[in-house]
């Protein structure tokens, strides 16, 4: 009798044993089956999406308040990320004024992004002079200056470069024109290169923005 009893808590023991091992394997193939889904083909909005962010490296400026901003300021939302100056003759104003009118174009059901303007002209763009010159695309607007070589290397995590010289009276900066849209992780997710629409930037941003959205859900 004691013999039979042993032997019946013995299978009921491998019973639970074996349960326990269907449902710690069934959740590994669950987890193993949710590869994330690979960046989306944005050729169309001449943009180009990274599979995983590239992280941004640390750093140290003023925004357009005067205030100390480092890379943490970046995380928590999406930003779009432009390297210019205030006295840009036509590239930057024009790209500013286009993502203005893109923001009007995001749905509201979207995260709203901010939009970011790092300096390659630090010593003209003083934080007033970028608070001044940013009010007039609108709320949202912001500007980062401070040390030069801090701001390059900046802008090479962005992907992008610039490079000062003298047209006669005039100081220019040649630099780059794409936009780097950054994730809430503070990381650069993909780049816009131009020309650049309202229309493509609003669209772009709304599919990468649901990508991110499905593999955060998959990774759960």
């Amino acid at each position: 009798m004691a013999r039979s009893v042993r032997n019946t808590v013995a299978i009921l023991l491998l019973a639970v044993v074996l349960v326990f091992a269907l449902v710690v394997a069934r959740q590994v193939f669950k987890a193993d089956g949710q590869e994330p889904l690979p960046a989306p083909e944005l050729s169309e909005f001449n943009a180009f999406v990274y599979d995983r962010g590239r992280p941004i490296a640390e750093f140290e400026l003023l925004n357009e308040q005067g205030e100390v901003t480092t890379q943490e300021a970046l995380k928590g939302h999406w930003t779009f990320a432009f390297v210019g100056y205030t006295f840009c003759p036509d590239v930057c104003p024009a790209t500013l004024s286009n993502l203005r009118r893109a923001s009007a174009l995001i749905p509201a059901e979207l995260p709203q992004p901010s939009y970011l303007l790092i300096s390659a002209d630090p010593e003209r763009d003083s934080p007033e002079r970028l608070r001044e010159y940013l009010t007039f695309f609108g709320e949202g607007f912001q500007g980062l200056t401070g040390d030069l070589d801090t701001l390059r290397a900046l802008a090479k995590n962005l992907n992008a470069v610039f490079i000062h010289r003298q047209d006669g009276d005039l100081q220019l900066v040649d630099h780059s024109a794409h936009l780097a849209l950054i994730n809430p992780d503070g990381e650069l997710a993909a780049v816009i290169q131009p020309p650049h629409t309202p229309q493509a930037v609003a669209e772009a941003y709304g599919r990468i923005y649901q990508w991110a959205r499905e593999n955060r859900e998959r990774a759960r």
